[in-house]
């Protein structure tokens, strides 16, 4: 199965990866305890501006089944259950509590040359979406296609391509219902200090406008990394991270807009332990 296509969400994800994950402008703590015998918990508290919301979930592994609990601040409660049906196969079961109508049935299927995810709401008059793509895990084509039963009209429908190698990927999507168009490309300039590069553009086909994001991340050391990115709209930001013990990461990431050169720079720290 490892030689087969990524799911299409993972069209574009290295690029993406690159210029948005671990920027993070509030205030974020979680701790993962695992577990030998099969149960994990995770603790996950979040400070924006005056507001501070947190979650405890947990994780329950028995044979071919993992149960996940989540329980937020408004005591609301989240529940998966996932299933390993036959090889290459999982469904999934999730549901929150008090909102009765949130129940889902989720399918993934990973095959050699396919991965194919589906999703259906249980309620009468279900949202269905359904993902695909083809080919092999250094090219792969695929869609999506989102469709509300209760008015009997799409929600989405995206495609897309990639290719990937080790030390590239390039990716072109056309999401928005046709009306949005989206290149990324990433590539390792330095393998030894770990330098890698991307950027993504975004060209709107209705209003002829483009956008564009540049990003870069350096291994300072074994244990730290840079990262940085520009925006066409003048925003720049950065994002330092260190593992501070095996699998502990502090991360501080700030972004400065040039254009509003009045307003402070947002500025975040997340610590994230695993004992």
């Amino acid at each position: 199965m490892g030689n087969g296509p990524a799911p299409f969400s993972e069209i574009g994800k290295r690029a993406r990866d690159l210029l948005t994950r671990d920027y993070n402008y509030d205030q974020k703590f979680s701790l993962a305890i695992p577990s030998s015998t099969g149960m994990g918990f995770t603790a996950t508290g979040v400070k924006k501006g005056q507001i501070f919301v947190g979650d405890i979930s947990t994780q329950y592994r028995s044979g071919k089944t993992i149960v996940d609990v989540k329980v937020d601040t408004y005591s609301n409660v989240s529940t998966k259950v996932t299933y390993d049906v036959v090889p290459g196969t999982k469904a999934a079961v999730s549901f929150n509590v008090p909102d009765h109508k949130s129940g889902k049935l989720d399918v993934h299927y990973l095959h050699h040359h396919a991965a194919i995810n589906s999703s259906i709401d249980l309620n009468p008059s279900p949202q269905l979406e359904v993902s695909a793509a083809i080919g092999s895990k250094d090219i792969a084509i695929g869609g999506e296609v989102g469709f509300d039963t209760s008015s009997s009209s799409f929600t989405k429908y995206n495609a897309g391509i990639s290719f990937n190698k080790q030390d590239f990927s390039a990716a072109v999507l056309l999401i928005d219902k046709g009306q949005t168009v989206k290149a990324s490309y990433a590539h390792v300039v330095n393998p030894l200090t770990g330098t890698e590069v991307a950027a993504e553009m975004t060209h709107r086909l209705s209003s002829f406008q483009n956008s564009f994001s540049l990003g870069s991340i350096h291994k300072i050391d074994n244990l730290t990394s840079m990262k940085t990115r520009f925006s066409d709209d003048g925003k720049i930001a950065i994002s330092s991270q260190r593992e501070w013990r095996p699998k502990s990461l502090v991360t501080f990431s700030a972004e400065y807009d040039t254009k509003a050169i009045n307003t402070a720079p947002k500025c975040g720290l997340s610590i994230a332990l695993k004992p």
